[in-house]
C-alpha cells in the first residue's frame, strides 16, 4: 500500500529548499526501507544542491536533500539478509542519482549494500546521525597520516563537524595537536586533548611560525581556500604532509618542497563507519555539539536564514 511522507527538497540546482509531501518509497528486492529517526546536515549538502557535482554525479528532481541518516528498518525486500525489521541502523547514503536517497525525509529505501551499520547500544540516534560523514572523514584523515604519535599537527577548522572528530582522533593517536578555534571553543578543545590553541582572531601562520620555528609535521585544513592553505602548508617541514578537504592543494608545488600533499576524498565504507560507531559506543570519541531541529525548520536551516554561526552539527530529528 502506497503512503505519503514529508521531505525537504529543491526543485532545481540552486533552488530554495522547501518541505513537500511525496509518495514514500517502496522497497525493492535487495533493499531496506528505513524509517528515519534523525538526519545529519552537512556543508556538502548545499554544494551538491547548488550543482557543484552535476558533472560527476547524476541527480533527480525534486532532489531530496541530505545523506547522513539514523533510523529503524521498517521493511526489507526480497533476498535481503544484512538487516532485519526493527533494527536500528546508521549510514551515509551519498549515492547516484543524488536526490533519490535523500535523508531530509521520513523514509528512504536503499540497497542493503549501502554504507550502513548497526547503531550500537547506548548511542542515541541523534548522535548516530551526526557521525557518518564527519566521523568517517575524521577517521580516514588520521589513517592517511598515520603514524601520528609524537608529531606536531596543526588542525584548521578544529571545532566544526569534521574538525571535532579529527582533532580527537589525532590526539588519541598521540599527536601534539595545535587547534585554531574561536574563544568560545577553547574549553571544548582542551577536553579533546589538544596541546596548543590559537585563537581564530590571531594571524595563524605568523603565530605558528614563531612558536614552531622548525616547522610542523602535518597540516589538516578543512576550511581554507587555495591561497590560505598554501600559506599554512609552507609551515610543514620537509618530509611532512599537508591535507585539505577542500581539494585546493597544489601537489607539484608542495612536492618540490618535500611535502606530501593530500587532496582528501572520503573512502566511505561500512567497515569505516562501523569503526566510528564502535568508537562512539566506547566513548573514545564524543560528538561535537549537536543542535537538533525539526523537519519543518530544516528548509530555513539549509538556506541559512537567520542562522547564527554554529560550530558542531545540526541534526534534523523526526
Amino acid at each position: 500500500m502506497t503512503f505519503r511522507m514529508r521531505a525537504v527538497v529543491v526543485r532545481e540546482y540552486g533552488g530554495k529548499a522547501e518541505i513537500v509531501e511525496l509518495p514514500a518509497p517502496e522497497v525493492e528486492p535487495g533493499e531496506i526501507l528505513i524509517k528515519i529517526s534523525a538526519a545529519g546536515m552537512n556543508p556538502m549538502d548545499r554544494s551538491i544542491a547548488g550543482g557543484v557535482w552535476k558533472s560527476v554525479m547524476a541527480a533527480t528532481f525534486p532532489m531530496i536533500l541530505g545523506f547522513d541518516v539514523a533510523g529503524i528498518v521498517g521493511d526489507i525486500g526480497e533476498g535481503t539478509t544484512r538487516f532485519g525489521v526493527g533494527e536500528s541502523i546508521m549510514g551515509q547514503l551519498l549515492l547516484p542519482p543524488v536526490g533519490a536517497f535523500g535523508t531530509y525525509a521520513e523514509y528512504v529505501a536503499v540497497s542493503e549494500r549501502a554504507t550502513l551499520t548497526h547503531i550500537p547500544s547506548g548511542v542515541d540516534p541523534t548522535v548516530a546521525a551526526a557521525a557518518p560523514t564527519a566521523g568517517m572523514s575524521g577517521l580516514a584523515i588520521v589513517d592517511s597520516l598515520s603514524p601520528l604519535d609524537g608529531k606536531t599537527v596543526l588542525i584548521v577548522g578544529a571545532a566544526g563537524g569534521v574538525g571535532s572528530f579529527v582533532t580527537q582522533l589525532a590526539a588519541n593517536a598521540g599527536a601534539k595537536v595545535i587547534a585554531n578555534v574561536r574563544q568560545e571553543n577553547i574549553a571544548r578543545m582542551q577536553t579533546y586533548g589538544v596541546t596548543e590553541i590559537v585563537d581564530i582572531a590571531a594571524p595563524l601562520a605568523e603565530f605558528v611560525a614563531r612558536s614552531h620555528p622548525d616547522g610542523i609535521d602535518a597540516l589538516i585544513d578543512v576550511v581554507d581556500d587555495a591561497d590560505d592553505f598554501a600559506a599554512l602548508a609552507a609551515l610543514v617541514r620537509n618530509g611532512g604532509s599537508a591535507l585539505t578537504t577542500r581539494y585546493v592543494a597544489d601537489v607539484d608545488a608542495l612536492a618540490a618542497n618535500g611535502v606530501a600533499a593530500i587532496n582528501f576524498q572520503l573512502p566511505a565504507s561500512s567497515e569505516l563507519l562501523e569503526r566510528v560507531a564502535e568508537a562512539l559506543a566506547a566513548k573514545t570519541i564524543i560528538p561535537p555539539p549537536i543542535k537538533p531541529i525539526s523537519l519543518v525548520h530544516a528548509p530555513a536551516a539549509f538556506d541559512g536564514e537567520g542562522q547564527p554561526l554554529f560550530d558542531g552539527k545540526t541534526v534534523i530529528v523526526m
